[in-house]
């Protein structure tokens, strides 16, 4: 199921460079198209540079030391040890609804931070699960694969906007869509390849759900944190320092207050329904006969 995932993964973000050149073609021409490309790469290597300390100082989280938090540093070291990686940086923050993410360019710049309401409300078999979700979040490099398709997307946004402002390629030559261009540029082209990052962000989740529940082998206390951290979701307010574009980060959705059915809301959430995650998770259990 892992390599299902990673090859899903990188077929969406085949799908939106597909969408980025007829977008390009519809709207800009060869010109337009390659310098929203160029924008949107500089943009998006800047954070993914930087997404460690930007993740870091939007949820206010502090480094700790292991005389600070004994109990979390052997948990990691025992994970990563497990995972073939580097000791990542162990932070804490102090925001009071459970979660935790992990951020960094790669496995040699990895940071992982919990919060603590996390610490306070699972227990050590199900936190250590936590943790190898987000440490596989890291050796799965989804930093590397969120930012590439975040450039496609923005990439495609900017020559839709680029389009009402300016009108697109107006040479016929230059533009393969005719009077349906700036319709397709403006309307649909960002729609589009929003709901295909949400679906790059949600596959990404459940292969780190798969990949941390080998290596914790324990894919039922990963399914029990979950329940637990998808009820304190709806009742822990997220402070106002969070950005509803770092919701991905997070092993739940720290914005999503209400039932996780499959509506067509949750085409545009970053996660998958949790309930679908259980379910993927009991089916790995019964497979590795955990």
């Amino acid at each position: 199921m892992i390599g299902i995932n990673r090859v899903k993964s990188w077929v969406l973000i085949a799908a939106l460079g597909g969408l980025f050149v007829l977008v390009g073609a519809a709207v800009g021409g060869r010109g337009g198209a390659t310098t929203a490309l160029v924008l949107a790469l500089a943009f998006n290597l800047a954070m993914y540079w930087f997404s460690d300390k930007i993740a870091i100082a939007s949820t206010r989280s502090r480094p700790v030391s292991e005389a600070e938090a004994p109990e979390l540093y052997r948990i990691v070291r025992e994970l990563a040890a497990e995972a073939r990686m580097p000791m990542p940086r162990i932070y804490v923050s102090e925001m009071l609804q459970p979660n935790a993410f992990a951020t960094g360019r790669g496995p040699g710049h990895a940071a992982v931070s919990v919060t603590r309401g996390i610490l306070r409300i699972l227990d050590e078999r199900e936190l250590r699960a936590v943790l190898a979700h987000e440490l596989s979040h890291v050796a799965n490099r989804d930093i590397l694969v969120g930012s590439i398709a975040a450039a496609i997307g923005t990439a495609i946004t900017f020559l839709a906007r680029m389009a009402f402002w300016f009108g697109g390629a107006r040479d016929e030559r230059d533009n393969a869509f005719g009077p349906f261009a700036f319709l397709i540029a403006w309307v649909l082209a960002p729609v589009a390849a929003a709901l295909i990052q949400m679906a790059v962000s949600r596959s990404r989740e459940y292969q780190a759900d798969e990949s941390g529940a080998l290596l914790s082998r324990d894919p039922e206390a990963l399914a029990s944190a979950l329940r637990e951290l998808e009820q304190a979701a709806r009742q822990v307010p997220v402070p106002a320092t969070v950005s509803p574009a770092q919701a991905h980060l997070f092993i739940v959705n720290p914005f999503r207050g209400r039932r996780a059915a499959m509506t067509l809301a949750n085409l545009f959430s970053t996660h998958p329904p949790t309930e679908a995650r259980i379910a993927r998770l009991a089916e790995i259990a019964r497979r590795i006969g955990a």
